[in-house]
C-alpha cells in the first residue's frame, strides 16, 4: 500500500498536543498539579491560605497549561521543517518506506516499539522521543484507512 500526504498545520498541532499528553511523566505531572490547584482552591475558601498564595498557585497552573497547550506544540512545529514538505510512504509486509523529492529511506517494521491513533494520524514510535506522524488523510477512503490500521497494528504493539 503506498500513501501520499503532507501536513496540515491545524492538524498537526493537535498530534503533538496528543504526543505530549501521552507521555507518562508529562500526564503524572498534570495530575499533580491540577490536585495542587484543586487543593490550593479548597484551602483558599477554607480560609487556610491567602488570597496571594492562591494566585501564584492558579498563575503557575495556567502557565503550565498554556506551556502544553500552546507553547510546546508551536515551538516543535515552528522548528521542524519536515511538517513543509510532501511525502509518500510505502507499507509491506517487512518493511515500510518514507519517499520525499530528496530521498527515500526505509526501517523494517521492528524498529517500531509502539504506536498510536489519534483522529487524524498514526504515530509510528522508534522510541520516547523519536516518531513519525502519517496522516490518514493520505488514504484515498476509509478502507484504505482501515487496511492500514490492522498491517500496523499487526507489525507494532499499541503504545
Amino acid at each position: 500500500m503506498t500513501i501520499s500526504f503532507g501536513y496540515d498545520k491545524k492538524q498537526v498541532i493537535q498530534a503533538l498536543r496528543y504526543h505530549f499528553i501521552s507521555r507518562p511523566e508529562i500526564r503524572i505531572m498534570l495530575i499533580l498539579v491540577n490536585v495542587f490547584a484543586i487543593a490550593t482552591f479548597t484551602l483558599y475558601f477554607m480560609n487556610k491560605i491567602t488570597p496571594m498564595a492562591f494566585l501564584v498557585g492558579s498563575f503557575l497552573w495556567l502557565v503550565l497549561m498554556i506551556s502544553f497547550w500552546f507553547i510546546l506544540p508551536f515551538a516543535v512545529y515552528k522548528r521542524a521543517v519536515t511538517f513543509r514538505h510532501n511525502f509518500s510512504m510505502r507499507f509491506d509486509e517487512n518493511d515500510f518506506t518514507l519517499s520525499h523529492t530528496n530521498g527515500s529511506r526505509s526501517w523494517p517494521w521492528t524498529a517500531l516499539k509502539s504506536f498510536l491513533e489519534t483522529p487524524h494520524f498514526f504515530h509510528l514510535y522508534f522510541d520516547a522521543r523519536s516518531f513519525l506522524l502519517v496522516p490518514k488523510s493520505g488514504c484515498k477512503d476509509s478502507d484504505e484507512v482501515h487496511e492500514l490500521r490492522t498491517l500496523i497494528k499487526s507489525k507494532v504493539k499499541k503504545g
